[in-house]
């Protein structure tokens, strides 16, 4: 896997002439958008980059974006890989390793997600602070030593520096946020109700199905994270979604996401 990644970095260098971005972007369902506002120097689709994994859901246009936003050389991830896709662990987080060996210093994730806290509204942006995993851990298996310990810190795996700047931007920006803890499932099936109760028990705020699996591998390579969450539905009442709704609360409030993660790259 170690010499996967560093062969399918060596090719994204050689289509890029070697541009070396020093933030990373992963973009959710119905928050592609964001990608079009980077001014794009290079553009590849995920079915042309060897080893790379083929996005399969739809709102996920399967491309990286590499270019300048706000100052800073950034690559985009507009669509991502689920385990629900039927991809390994290590498949999902293939992307954010070959993301690494480019260059990036920051991660940036967005997902959307069923809001669990009843103080949440369709359309919030909710402030990822934490997460509880219930999937299978991506650094099961053999360490990649180069890459990271056998056994990495979880504390604090959402930056709070990050966080910090966000609030701020936020209070300027005259932009709502929420805070809370990221519940990742495997999905596909949306969650019934006494599954959100029991995440609710549990501690958690918000639930999807992606998102944990990239931020534990950032992390086992000391990348900073920060995390944002569009609340596309409100899992404990009786309002029911689908995957159309979804993509388009994810739309719709990706506006807001858009703004705050401008402001964030362009302070960094």
């Amino acid at each position: 896997m170690s010499e996967e990644i560093k062969k399918t970095a060596a090719w994204i260098k050689e289509q890029t002439a070697d541009f070396r971005p020093e933030v990373g972007v992963i973009l959710g369902t119905g928050l592609g958008d964001f990608a079009e506002q980077i001014e794009a120097c290079h553009s590849i689709e995920y079915k042309s980059i060897p080893g790379f994994p083929v996005s399969t859901v739809e709102g996920h246009k399967g491309r990286l974006i590499f270019g300048m936003l706000e100052g800073h050389r950034v690559v985009a991830m507009q669509g991502r890989f689920h385990y629900y896709e039927g991809y390994t662990m290590q498949q999902v987080t293939f992307p954010v390793r070959v993301m690494q060996q480019l260059g990036i210093r920051h991660l940036f994730v967005s997902n959307a997600s069923g809001g669990i806290n009843t103080s949440f509204r369709t359309g919030d942006l909710m402030i990822i602070t934490d997460h509880i995993n219930l999937m299978p851990n991506p650094l099961i298996g053999p360490n990649m030593a180069e890459f990271g310990p056998r056994f990495p810190d979880m504390h604090n795996c959402y930056d709070k520096e990050l966080i910090a700047r966000a609030t701020a931007i936020a209070a300027q920006e005259n932009i709502k946020l929420q805070y809370g803890v990221y519940v990742g499932g495997t999905g596909p099936t949306f969650e019934t109700q006494a599954e959100y109760r029991y995440f609710k028990a549990i501690g958690g705020d918000a639930a999807g199905m992606s998102t944990v699996p990239e931020v534990i591998v950032a992390r086992h390579m000391s990348i900073p994270v920060f995390g944002v969450s569009v609340i596309t539905n409100c899992g404990l009442s009786d309002e029911i979604g689908d995957h159309e709704d979804v993509q388009l609360q994810g739309k719709k409030a990706g506006v807001k996401m858009q703004l705050l993660f401008r402001r964030m790259i362009k302070e960094l």
